[in-house]
């Protein structure tokens, strides 16, 4: 594997890498730099590093620079650790890192290369600042996986875009014979009660998906804008007993000394036939999910998470709770009642129906 290093990222190794061997496979050759996420600090605190063949992106937040004494190693686990991230088969990845060899590292000479590095850099840069408040501690080597979810190469007059992480998939498949997917997946009941309807979708999911992952797989299924607090509780069935309350923040743990921090946490630790999981989204409105385990999957081929189906329309943000959204929903009916005209402004683009497009089977985006 070569890597081709910007001068920048070069000169903070402390190297003078040779030139890059033109020849080399393409699959086995990245170009990486050092970059900086946030504009208030001194120094760069990201690696990233693109894919010549594919474009596929792989970032490292954070990395200082006493930590790039180990930058090699550092970056063969975060190239395999992304493709496992994106639920590809282990095999595959496995077979991929071994044809790949030892990293050598050379130095960058495409002006295209160091473009695409360069957009790669701000696109997870953004990720970062969505995700983290820039003051507690975060080191994550899988930050490269939303921006392999964004088209390339589609621009003025170009038209030939595609992405990132498919374009991977077919090379690597293509290259060793293996399937693309090959894990244990749980194909999941989601209810939103609301009382007049429920808001029901089926989806399929890998079985040691994070509790942080499926919050935002939810907020996606049922078109939550990720604006408020959320747990998750998991119940008994039968007895309808307390068996875990499950909270992203440790400031959670203040109200609640016996809930348990999710970090790190899979689904498949919880989920059985014999329990059943509620998610709660924005504490004042109290959505409640209903999760329920329809099927187990022993190898799932495909890639995930993905909508199977979906009915019913979710209420606006900031409803209400339900009987706000039974009373919104009255109003949104009745094109003559005194509030329709406010109503609508402040829902802007809500619909009564799920749109057709909302209900299509598709891959969730998150």
């Amino acid at each position: 594997m070569q890597i081709a290093l910007t001068k920048k990222l070069a000169t903070a190794i402390g190297i003078k890498p040779p030139p890059i061997n033109e020849v080399a496979n393409p699959l086995f050759t990245w170009t990486a730099n050092w970059t900086k996420v946030w504009d208030n600090r001194r120094t760069e605190d990201m690696l990233v590093l693109v894919n010549h063949a594919t474009r596929f992106t792989v970032a490292i937040y954070q990395v200082k620079r006493n930590s790039l004494k180990n930058v090699a190693e550092m970056m063969r686990v975060a190239i395999s650790n992304t493709l496992l991230a994106m639920n590809l088969n282990p095999e595959l990845v496995a077979e991929y890192m071994h044809l790949s060899g030892e990293v050598e590292f050379v130095q960058n000479s495409s002006r295209q290369a160091a473009a695409w590095v360069t957009k790669a850099g701000t696109e997870c840069a953004f990720y970062v600042g969505n995700e983290y408040n820039g003051i507690a501690k975060m080191f994550s080597d899988t930050v490269g996986v939303a921006a392999n979810r964004l088209i390339v190469n589609y621009s003025g007059a170009n038209k030939e875009g595609f992405y990132p992480y498919q374009a991977m998939i077919n090379a690597l498949s293509e290259m060793t014979g293996k399937q693309a997917y090959k894990y244990r997946a749980f194909e999941l009941l989601v209810t939103l009660d609301l009382d007049i309807y429920k808001a029901v979708r089926k989806i399929i999911l890998p079985a040691n998906i994070k509790f942080a992952q499926l919050h935002k797989v939810l907020q996606s299924a049922f078109h939550w804008r990720n604006c408020h607090l959320y747990d998750f509780t998991v119940f008994e069935k039968e007895k309808g007993k307390l068996v875990a309350r499950i909270v992203p923040f440790e400031e959670d743990l203040e109200y609640d000394e016996e809930a348990i921090l999710m970090d790190g946490l899979t689904l498949s630790e919880f989920l059985t036939q014999d329990r059943n999981i509620i998610y709660t989204y924005d504490m004042g409105d109290e959505w409640k999910h209903e999760i329920q385990l329809v099927n187990v999957i022993d190898e799932w081929d495909k890639e995930s998470p993905y909508l199977l189906e979906a009915s019913g329309q979710t209420p606006p943000e900031d409803v209400g709770g339900v009987p706000g959204f039974i009373d919104f929903r009255e109003v949104m009916l009745n094109t003559n009642h005194p509030r329709f005209k406010a109503t609508k402004e402040w829902a802007r683009y809500w619909t009564v129906e799920l749109s057709e497009w909302k209900k299509r089977p598709k891959v969730i985006s998150i």
